[in-house]
């Protein structure tokens, strides 16, 4: 059984910043790309970004590239999100998602998703 838990989302002002968190924890034997993903009510799940196993690679939806920041820290089983500059239309609920093997394939694991709402 895999888990991942994120960090807590919140209410953040225009123009401020937020950090999220999620971590797996379970039987992992190797977890592969790591990204975050958002949704808003009536829309379909979107790609935020994405990091390769390496951290040699990353990937930004052009909304968010240059204000938000992956990273991932492998003995933790952990990635973060950095956002800043922070705009109203990032409100969504994230979702963090991992690639992990538990023996010779790697399946897509979410988590449960945190609520964030940037509005002054």
């Amino acid at each position: 059984q895999v888990h991942l838990v994120e960090s807590r989302g919140g209410l953040v002002q225009p123009g401020g910043s937020l950090k999220l968190s999620c971590t797996a924890s379970g039987s992992i034997v190797s977890i592969g790309t790591m990204g975050w993903y958002r949704q808003t009510p009536g829309h379909a799940r979107e790609l935020v970004a994405t990091i390769t196993l390496s951290s040699s690679t990353t990937n930004y939806a052009n909304a968010v590239n240059g204000r938000f920041t992956i990273s991932r820290d492998n003995a933790k089983n952990t990635v973060y999100l950095q956002m800043d500059s922070l705009k109203p239309e990032d409100t969504a609920v994230y979702y963090c998602n991992m690639y992990i093997s538990q023996s010779a394939h790697y399946k897509p694991y979410w988590g449960q998703g945190t609520q964030v709402t940037i509005s002054s």
